[in-house]
């Protein structure tokens, strides 16, 4: 396989990797986060791919992209703080087919499972970025947060850049076989949204029918 190309994501990564060196890896992949139709399937094996070439330290590379992926969750928590839970049950009020008790079944469930998801959540395409946003909403506690998604980021990151730097200019077989993965993920989720839907629609048809008998 032929070197990245130079156009599109993969060219844009790898021109500021090669003008600002690992730090220019680190904003690549806060950029990510902020903005999760920017692939880390792409951005974390050119990064290791760059290394390979000698433009950064494999060790760099690592610690940049950890660094940018905890800056950009930082960010999106920060969010989700701003927002507040009281703004979120506002906003849910006005939603079609969404209740207020879904917001409160979402916090007792993530007030129980919060960490886990945290942290294996920094594993899964799409949720990557996303799970910032609630655990904001629900004010975990900032260390804790900030922990978590450094370890999840380190080992999600360690792989892929590893994988881009071992593969070198085969680095986009990497992308190939995530990209299945996160074709399935969001699969996954549009089938959940229209059980939801189905359900709810259901239920409302269901309430109606009863108050009319």
């Amino acid at each position: 396989m032929s070197a990245p190309p130079a156009d599109g994501i993969a060219g844009w990564a790898i021109n500021l990797m090669e003008t600002l060196g690992a730090p220019g890896a680190g904003l690549a992949i806060a950029l990510e986060n902020l903005f999760p139709p920017l692939p880390s399937e792409v951005i974390l094996p050119l990064a290791g791919f760059t290394a390979s070439k000698g433009s950064m330290s494999l060790f760099d590379a690592v610690l940049w992209t950890t660094l940018g992926s905890v800056i950009g969750a930082l960010v999106l928590y920060g969010l989700g703080a701003l927002l507040g839970r009281d703004r979120v049950v506002a906003i849910a009020a006005k939603l079609p087919l969404v209740k207020v008790s879904d917001i409160e079944k979402t916090e007792a469930w993530f007030a129980k499972h919060g960490r886990k998801t945290v942290f294996f959540g920094r594993m899964i395409p799409i949720f990557r970025s996303l799970i910032s946003i609630p655990a904001g909403v629900e004010r975990m506690p900032i260390m804790t947060f900030t922990l978590l998604t450094t370890l999840g980021s380190l080992i999600w990151n360690t792989a892929f850049v590893m994988a881009g730097y071992m593969l070198g200019e085969n680095w986009s077989l990497v992308e190939n076989y995530m990209g299945i993965v996160s074709k399935v993920v969001l699969g996954i989720v549009v089938l959940a949204v229209v059980a939801f839907v189905v359900i709810r629609l259901r239920d409302q048809r269901k309430g109606k029918y009863h108050a009319r008998s």
